[in-house]
């Protein structure tokens, strides 16, 4: 067979099975939306080369606000086939690099717990309504701050099917809270901010109250290991670990596979 019948051939082929490739054009775009008379500013992405409803991923920013960091989570969440919304827990345009202001606005929420469960809810009511998004299978992951909230969004009984921590601050839950998700906290063992302590007080009421629930303990990680830009920041006892931000996000896909695949 020559050069010019392989062209035909392959002419023919192309006209016969025409090839659909679905390269990932990933949408972004901000989303305003309101809570208790409050304009909040979030970030969805999504890969529109997809076909119908998929799974969606809540994003809770760290106690700066939302910024970059949770927005290019999102967009590697919507290159792995997600529906991610980074909400907003502070208010539209509400982002800082002083400690002291984020500790103050992030505090207000570590304070009132409810508040944050029902701010948190807010945006998770921002992601279900995405028309891409499959109502029915649903998990929140959270940074720092963020982590502390995806914990207390599952303790709140909403329908969720799993919450992730990465370097969060895991409080044990309240008295009566019926956790319905599945509960996977990611943690850097030299976490001087969130102590071992703290996570052996969390451990034992996961055995009391008995959800469905994960540890991971990073060897030589300390407080921040997935924020590019702790470093930069000079906050004593946070430090970016490539180790621990390769493998965290890692099992945060193991625990998706199982959680949206499996059933749960």
């Amino acid at each position: 067979m020559n050069l010019k019948s392989i062209r035909i051939l392959g002419l023919l082929a192309g006209a016969l099975f025409p090839v659909h490739a679905a390269q990932a054009e990933i949408v972004t775009r901000s989303v305003t939306y309101e809570h208790q008379g409050q304009t909040l500013e979030g970030y969805l992405a999504y890969d529109d080369a997809l076909d119908g409803p998929r799974p969606g991923v809540l994003i809770v920013h760290a106690w700066w606000g939302l910024g970059d960091e949770a927005k290019m989570r999102a967009r590697m969440l919507a290159e792995l086939g997600y529906v991610a919304f980074a909400l907003d827990m502070y208010g539209q345009g509400k982002l800082t690099d002083d400690p002291q202001v984020a500790g103050g606005w992030a505090g207000a929420f570590m304070q009132d717990r409810d508040q944050m469960r029902r701010r948190a809810a807010a945006g998770l009511g921002v992601l279900r309504t995405r028309p891409q998004v499959d109502p029915d299978r649903i998990a929140a992951i959270g940074y720092c701050f963020g982590g502390t909230t995806v914990m207390e969004l599952a303790y709140a009984g909403v329908d969720l099917d799993g919450a992730v921590s990465f370097h969060g601050y895991p409080k044990p839950p309240a008295p009566g809270d019926q956790i319905k998700a599945s509960l996977l906290v990611l943690h850097g063992a030299d976490d001087p901010i969130t102590p071992m302590t703290a996570v052996d007080a969390w451990v034992a009421s996961m055995i009391q109250t008995r959800p469905d629930w994960q540890l991971v303990i990073y060897g030589g990680a300390v407080h921040s290991f997935t924020s590019r830009s702790a470093d930069a920041r000079g906050i004593e006892g946070a430090a970016y670990h490539a180790d621990a931000d390769a493998r965290s996000w890692a099992q945060m896909k193991l625990f998706f596979d199982e959680i949206f695949n499996n059933g749960k």
